[in-house]
């Protein structure tokens, strides 16, 4: 047997997928497997539940660096055989093929094995724009011994002219897929984004969903497709037209500023918590909330440490935090901390 390595490639990317992305599989994991890795999906007993294990995936990332990490994803899932097993799912979102991807996936493949002693399934969604592109191997054979791994990999690209399909498919990822399409589609031409845009937000409120999946996927799209000021305003006053003709208020009013505003703490802190104005720890009270709120939506539940020094901060303090939360990989990047 004979492994195959990935080749280099070039791709621009200008839009910021990895937080939305998060959110969305964090919020809805076996949707997400279902669309991506049906096969996968249909060995898990959902009915067990699944936990991601956030500080596991921390202590292996410290083990085996091997470049700048996009979105990793290590979650615990029970077969339907009975077998606890672990999932392990990085996610190359950025847009950018990468020579050593598929390395990094062997080692962060056999790294968790040698840490946890339990099978890890290793699988990877790619979101660049190279069609030829699918690492879906790596390894090595010498003097007759083999090293290697193979992975399953789902390619956006791949369900580009599928958009017809994806609008009807009730799965959320569908919706996400072609986001994420007509996002690369519309790079150059804001009209067509606001257009394909609001397309979207409208087939999102005629799915019947619940207010909280609405609002995800909403977060998603909007975070996907960003769009210049004077569109942007235009979207919103359509969003507030659909929902009073629906009569519901999905999108709160601190997630309409907080994407809008780039997560501007002041004005969401405002418009969310009602604070008198002057007062000036009911500001840092209320900023320090509002920060606790969106760390907890980007990373998940946070530790002790994070809440004690949100507690501690001052208005300047939380301001540079708040403006790291888009582009941060970690808490610790949020906060400017080495922590082991």
């Amino acid at each position: 047997m004979q492994y195959e390595t990935d080749t280099p490639t070039a791709s621009a990317a200008t839009d910021d997928y990895d937080s939305p992305w998060k959110e969305a599989i964090e919020h809805h994991f076996p949707e997400f497997m279902a669309f991506y890795f049906p096969q996968a999906y249909s060995q898990i007993d959902w009915s067990k539940g699944y936990e991601f294990l956030e500080q596991e995936l921390r202590a292996i990332v410290r083990d085996a660096e091997l470049g700048k990490r996009l979105l990793d994803k290590l979650v615990r899932v029970t077969l339907l055989s009975g077998q606890e097993s672990w999932v392990y799912i990085h996610l190359e979102i950025q847009g950018t093929p990468q020579v050593k991807f598929s390395e990094r996936m062997f080692v962060y493949n056999y790294r968790s094995f040698d840490r946890f002693h339990l099978p890890i399934a290793s699988m990877a969604l790619l979101a660049d724009d190279a069609p030829n592109w699918k690492p879906q191997t790596f390894g090595y054979d010498l003097l007759g011994c083999q090293m290697g791994i193979r992975f399953p990999v789902a390619k956006l690209l791949d369900y580009a002219g599928q958009e017809a399909a994806l609008q009807d498919d009730p799965n959320p990822f569908a919706l996400v897929t072609l986001a994420h399409l007509q996002t690369r589609a519309t790079n150059k031409d804001p009209q067509a984004r606001f257009e394909a845009k609001w397309k979207l937000v409208q087939l999102l409120y005629r799915r019947g969903w619940d207010r909280q999946r609405i609002t995800d996927l909403f977060f998603v799209i909007d975070w996907m497709m960003h769009l210049p000021d004077f569109l942007s305003q235009q979207l919103w006053q359509n969003v507030e037209t659909i929902e009073q003709e629906q009569k519901m208020a999905y999108v709160s009013s601190v997630e309409r500023i907080g994407i809008e505003k780039g997560v501007k703490l002041g004005e969401a802190r405002g418009e969310a918590r009602g604070e008198a104005r002057g007062e000036a720890r009911g500001v840092v009270k209320g900023e320090s909330n509002l920060l606790l709120r969106l760390l907890t939506r980007r990373f998940g539940a946070v530790p002790e440490w994070v809440s004690a020094r949100l507690n501690q901060a001052n208005t300047d303090l939380l301001e540079t935090w708040g403006d790291r939360v888009l582009d941060a990989q970690s808490l610790e990047e949020v906060f400017g901390e080495t922590r082991h």
